[in-house]
């Protein structure tokens, strides 16, 4: 039973007007009066039991979008349902409207709407739907509470896509030019053309040449069938928040980023998130159902609080890309765990693969160098000085050992590693 302001009014004007004869015998008159009505119109409400519901609406959404959520209520009982509903869902995806007014006949059906929000990453489960169903006098009425599962995937934002068109334009620029590579693996011949000075001999159309006027020569292109193998870090290091978000969500704007333009560019693409084990990936995909599943696989992951094992990622590594591949690791450029872990596996990495690390800076770190109006905030500039100068150390280390680095902002790292990678697929060095 639930009571309604409306009772609470009318309860403290009776009370009011028992001041006006303040005697036992009137107290106890409004109250009877005051319990029969309210008995009276909860009596007359619709049976919330009886009222059956069910779900649609959005499965799926992008973190900050809007999920529109349909109930369908259909009142079996044989009185009018006056009332409301309320949808419930977790905190991290608030509603609008928080309640719903409705007035359904018996018999009759009735849809209302809610809007979510989601603002985290991953599945979001509906809680419950609770039913208020008042009295013709709206004084009283009952309430219960039915569980109505629904489940909306909540993708990530995808901010860096505003960044694409700018790098397919690149890319179509890149692949309309002709350019003369080197004979051997990793080429295809794209058409024949007059020689000229700086031109590799070893390109020379002999048969061309014998029966055209001038000497030709080959011209080749790079394959378009490589493999990219991005690997997303969610150990310990990627809980760390830089900005508003941890880094892992950085890490997965450039891999959505990177997954668009290289499936783009024809190459295979292949993703895994790991830590100590495999905690997602997609293998095998092309076209669109590429970036459905990428997207889909990273929704869902979280950073584990545990530290990388680099050695296993190797041999996984080993397994996933038996061919010379692009290998991306999306990870922290954090001294202790690259030089413990990193630098001792990569020469089996660099041996076989085209290695590239991509990190994601932290831009306090550069705000706090700036900064020595008093002792604190230069002993802060110091240890950021410190910090900044191991960083580099550990990345002059890994560029020794034949990593391609980048190093940026949250917002420019997707940018970035697009660059580096259209740049490698450029110089053929993929």
């Amino acid at each position: 039973m639930v009571i309604t302001g409306r009772a609470v009014a009318v309860i403290a004007l009776c009370g009011a007007l028992t001041l006006v004869r303040p005697q036992w015998s009137t107290f106890w008159l409004y109250l009877v009066v005051m319990v029969t009505v309210l008995a009276i119109d909860l009596a007359r409400a619709a049976a919330p039991k009886d009222v059956a519901m069910s779900r649609s609406g959005d499965t799926a959404v992008r973190v900050g979008d809007p999920a529109a959520l349909t109930l369908q209520i259909s009142n079996g009982s044989r009185r009018l349902f006056t009332g409301s509903v309320r949808d419930a869902w977790p905190p991290s995806a608030p509603t609008t409207p928080r309640r719903h007014q409705l007035m359904i006949d018996s018999g009759d059906r009735g849809r209302v709407t809610t809007v979510a929000r989601p603002s985290r990453r991953g599945p979001c489960h509906a809680d419950r739907v609770t039913l208020r169903s008042l009295g013709p006098w709206g004084l009283a009425g009952r309430q219960h509470s039915t569980p109505l599962t629904w489940r909306i995937d909540v993708l990530p934002p995808f901010i860096a896509r505003k960044h694409l068109p700018s790098k397919l334009a690149r890319l179509r620029d890149l692949e309309g030019r002709t350019i003369v590579l080197q004979r051997g693996q990793g080429t295809e011949f794209d058409s024949l053309r007059e020689y000229v000075v700086g031109d590799d001999v070893r390109s020379i159309d002999w048969r061309a040449t014998a029966r055209a006027s001038d000497v030709m020569v080959r011209t080749w292109r790079p394959e378009r069938d490589r493999h990219v193998l991005i690997v997303v870090d969610c150990a310990r290091t990627s809980a760390a928040r830089v900005g508003d978000a941890p880094r892992l969500d950085a890490s997965i704007e450039a891999t959505l980023l990177l997954t668009a333009l290289a499936g783009r560019a024809g190459d295979r693409v292949d993703v895994l998130a790991w830590d100590r084990r495999v905690r997602g990936a997609v293998q095998g995909r092309s076209g669109a159902d590429l970036m459905a599943a990428t997207t889909s696989m990273l929704a869902s992951v979280n950073p584990s609080l545990v530290e990388t094992d680099w050695s296993a990622l190797a041999a996984e590594i080993a397994r996933r890309a038996r061919h010379r591949s692009l290998v991306v690791l999306l990870t922290a450029l954090e001294p202790a765990p690259l030089r413990q872990g990193v630098l001792p596996v990569l020469p089996q990495l660099t041996s076989r693969h085209r290695v590239v690390l991509a990190a994601v800076s932290d831009p306090s770190v550069a705000q706090m160098l700036t900064d020595r109006s008093n002792l604190a905030a230069t002993y802060r500039a110091a240890a950021a000085a410190g910090f900044g100068h191991e960083r580099r150390a550990v990345a002059d280390q890994l560029t020794q050992s034949g990593v391609e680095v980048v190093d940026a902002p949250p917002d420019d790292l997707a940018p970035a590693l697009a660059d580096r990678y259209l740049a490698l697929k450029a110089a053929g060095r993929l």
